[in-house]
């Protein structure tokens, strides 16, 4: 998982990845490409 500022340009690395709000945390998602997880800060 990689720990970014911004998730704008790791959102777009592919098209199924979506972004997650949880427990006060932005995460990008990725079912189809496990490998493309990230949060934000």
């Amino acid at each position: 998982m990689k720990v970014a500022n911004s998730l704008k340009t790791l959102k777009n690395r592919h098209r199924a990845c979506k972004l997650v709000k949880r427990r006060g945390r932005i995460y990008v998602i990725n079912k189809q490409v496990p490998k493309f997880k990230a949060r934000q800060g």
